[in-house]
């Protein structure tokens, strides 16, 4: 415990000694201890941190405040994810598998700033100048005033953006490979990591130059380093998507300065990253007849409605046989609850059966309003009776079998009437929009009733 003995406190720099002397040692000051008496401990017999500070100006949260003005990227979807266009002064985190093609977008964005007479700063560590250009002549970025370098020494890239004006956009690729001559270790080390994010992130903030870092991805998907650097950033950006398939989607999960439920989508070409602007046929299946096991999902991203095409398969086994549950895209725990639901509510089972669901696309879906497109094509694989062609499924199943409302309905059938879809199976309540007819269902058991044709 700590005791109350006498301390001696410098009424010039806050400073606490164990005993009085005629000159403070920490400022140099002259006849200036004076003897209080306070419970204290080691740390703080030595410095009191109450006194000695300057004081700060205290604001009221009704002061105005202007908007932050924001720099276009010179890509739609880019500006999307990140809420309208870059901040000056602000700081991004950028984080995906590798070969995603996180430099692939960040090198289009700055060729596209470069273009638009805003300065545009290019730092990689892992690639030399030459491999650069060689990414931007495929790109057909090759003509744009971008200034590149090679370096992963933080005091070099600062003391060379320090000599001239600062750019509007600075990328480092990647913050892993910055090191830092002030901390000892290896680059990508913890403390290295962080020291050489706290130096460029306090650059871009005295400087006003919007900063992108790239961030490498643990085995499991998650931002390598420690976590301290997402909290250091004022926006923390996913690439996401399958290399095996042509979409990425850019997904904000944190923004300072913008929502984080906007999501940019492109699709990876010979070319580069290109825009996708109607991202639903990257995920619908043209087809000429119905065929069973297949729901349309209308998703949403932020305000973007995406429809997706929901697959399932069913096999039966032999008697005693144990079955497999598989779930790609979708959560598994969620579709044990649907399998669970539709047999209990509505007499539905599965038992004996192998059941598959896929995502179409290698979209992954998050939204509880897909549960109902989600049994409509299991109950269609069990049953092989298709669900219409043209009709939409969209509602959130209950564990009492009950069919919930979703959140907005109306934006998600405009988005089907647009793609040519004429019909919605919609949970009761629910009104038809654009010409778009509803089938209003109150329990699941209507649905399967519905499927089955009963």
């Amino acid at each position: 415990m700590a005791k109350l003995k006498a301390r001696y406190v410098c009424q010039a720099c806050g400073s606490a000694q164990s005993r009085w002397q005629g000159q403070c040692p920490d400022c140099a000051e002259w006849n200036t201890l004076a003897q209080e008496a306070a419970n204290v401990t080691v740390f703080s017999a030595k410095h009191d941190l109450h006194t000695g500070g300057r004081a700060v100006e205290l604001v009221g949260l009704d002061a105005a405040v202007a908007l932050p003005e924001r720099v276009p990227s010179g890509i739609a979807e880019f500006d999307r994810a990140v809420g309208g266009g870059l901040v000056p002064g602000s700081a991004m985190l950028l984080a995906g598998d590798p070969g995603i093609g996180k430099s692939t977008l960040l090198l289009q964005a700055a060729a596209a700033i470069a273009r638009s007479g805003r300065g545009a700063v290019y730092i990689s560590g892992e690639e030399a100048v030459d491999q650069v250009r060689l990414r931007a002549l495929r790109l057909g970025a090759a003509g744009a005033p971008v200034q590149l370098a090679s370096v992963t020494s933080v005091r070099d890239i600062l003391t060379t953006l320090g000599q001239g004006p600062a750019p509007a956009l600075l990328v480092i690729d990647s913050i892993q490979t910055m090191h830092s001559d002030l901390i000892e270790g290896a680059p990508g080390t913890v403390s290295q990591v962080r020291a050489s994010a706290q130096e460029l992130i306090r650059f871009a903030k005295d400087r006003g130059t919007a900063l992108i870092l790239v961030g490498h991805v643990t085995k499991d998907g998650s931002i390598a380093g420690p976590r301290v650097l997402e909290h250091m950033v004022d926006a923390v950006l996913n690439f996401e998507g399958e290399r095996s398939h042509q979409y990425r989607i850019l997904r904000a999960v944190k923004n300072r300065f913008g929502g984080t439920d906007e999501i940019g989508v492109f699709a990876m070409e010979g070319a580069g990253l290109n825009e996708v602007g109607n991202p639903s046929s990257l995920f619908l299946t043209k087809r000429d007849d119905p065929v069973s096991g297949t729901a349309i999902f209308p998703a949403l991203e932020g305000t973007r409605p995406v429809l997706v095409e929901i697959q399932a398969l069913v096999v039966r086994l032999a008697s005693g046989a144990t079955p497999r549950r598989s779930a790609v895209g979708w959560d598994s725990g969620r579709l044990a609850m649907l399998l669970a639901v539709l047999e209990a509510r509505s007499g539905v089972s599965f038992a004996t059966s192998e059941v598959y669901l896929n995502v179409a696309g290698g979209y992954r879906l998050q939204d509880p309003a897909a549960d109902l497109a989600v049994a409509a094509a299991l109950v269609s694989a069990l049953s092989e009776r298709p669900v219409p062609a043209e009709a939409v499924v969209l509602g959130e199943v209950a564990l009492s079998g009950e069919i919930r409302p979703v959140a907005h309905g109306t934006l998600r059938m405009k988005e089907a009437a647009k793609l040519g879809f004429e019909q919605a199976w919609v949970p009761g309540g629910v009104e038809g929009t654009n010409g778009i007819r509803t089938a209003n269902f109150g329990q699941l058991r209507q649905l399967v009733e519905r499927i089955l044709g009963r």
